[in-house]
């Protein structure tokens, strides 16, 4: 990453959240004058460069990752995607047969750095994918895209269960699928009880 990029990933991150750079600057606890222009070079005119420090205290100040600021930094501007919880996921009327959102219900969510449009997002509640997933993750799920043994899925059942999981064992008539925390036992599901599975693309911790 070049020194300008860095810079422009600062401006964008203050844009997005209705910030002057001032005002990123003073919400991370910073000083107001910390992403000035003119703080951008020394005095002798060599580039002055974001601290870790400061790129850390900006990033939770404003609830963006690491990954977040990096596709901002390489001009990866990212993509809107429909946003659901768990919860709501598991009642009728908000997927089609072949798990694509439907109805009107849905929020919105930006991931940066994510191109592709024909995905959406899962806010995920429990611990069954801990430490990986947390209560509060946003996973970007890809319906329609092949899975695969270890790859890590959603599940609906055709009785409104919807598991975060990863793909085990398939066979003809059974689905295999295990958590990542191991107080939880696989679990194995009959396939005609599979109502759809998508693979999980990407997640915002």
């Amino acid at each position: 990453m070049r020194h300008t990029d860095i810079w422009k990933a600062v401006d964008t991150l203050a844009e997005r959240n209705g910030l002057s750079t001032s005002g990123l600057a003073r919400r991370a606890g910073l000083d107001p004058t910390a992403f000035n222009k003119s703080k951008r070079a020394a005095s002798d005119g060599s580039p002055r460069w974001l601290s870790t420090e400061s790129l850390a205290k900006v990033l939770e100040a404003v609830g963006a990752s690491l990954e977040d600021f990096a596709a901002l930094a390489e001009g990866r501007q990212g993509h809107s995607a429909p946003l659901l919880g768990f919860a709501k996921a598991g009642s009728d009327g908000y997927f089609d047969d072949a798990g694509f959102p439907i109805g009107d219900d849905w929020e919105e969510v930006r991931f940066p750095g994510l191109e592709t449009p024909d995905v959406y997002a899962l806010e995920i509640t429990g611990d069954s994918m801990e430490p990986v997933y947390r209560g509060g993750d946003r996973i970007v799920i890809a319906p329609g895209v092949p899975v695969r043994r270890g790859d890590r899925v959603v599940v609906r059942t055709r009785d409104g269960e919807v598991l975060a999981k990863v793909l085990g064992r398939q066979t003809e008539k059974t689905v295999e699928l295990l958590s990542l925390n191991p107080i939880y036992s696989p679990r194995e599901l009959v396939r005609s009880n599979v109502a759809w599975m998508a693979r999980i693309l990407w997640a915002s911790q």
